[in-house]
């Protein structure tokens, strides 16, 4: 059974910095596409960033330049290095990964602008989850 854990969601002043974690299980990263996404209170779930089977990354506008999205294959893991952090990140950080590509799947950097009726689609298996607040 394939599943994802995540930590290092916590508290922290704006301007301050965070890594997530993703320890994946029954997974191995660098197969296929991985991601982070985010879902503040009332808002749509948004993707934040990806990374491709190659290595390639793609991150959304309002992230670009303060996080990086990688992965330690031999720790299984995927990590988010989040680097100046405002309020407007707070949010619930999920870790997802795509386990078998579908006849029909889109490149790894269309899951950013993904709904999330396409996103659980093609990216089978998510994290439950990890609280990541900014304070001003």
């Amino acid at each position: 059974q394939v599943q994802l854990v995540e930590s290092g969601g916590g508290s922290v002043q704006s301007g301050g910095s965070l890594r997530l974690a993703c320890v994946g299980s029954g997974y191995t990263y660098g197969s296929y596409c991985a991601a982070w996404f985010r879902q503040a209170p009332g808002k749509e779930r948004e993707g934040v960033a990806v990374i491709d089977s190659d290595g390639s990354t793609n991150y959304a506008d309002s992230v670009k330049g303060r996080f990086t999205i990688s992965q330690d294959n031999a720790k299984n893991t995927l990590y988010l290095q989040m680097n100046s952090l405002t309020p407007e990140d707070t949010a619930t950080y999920y870790c997802a990964a795509d386990v078998f590509l579908d006849s029909d799947q889109p490149p790894c950097a269309e899951m950013l602008v993904a709904t999330t009726e396409e996103a659980t689609k093609y990216l089978e298996v998510w994290g439950q989850g990890t609280l990541v607040t900014v304070s001003s």
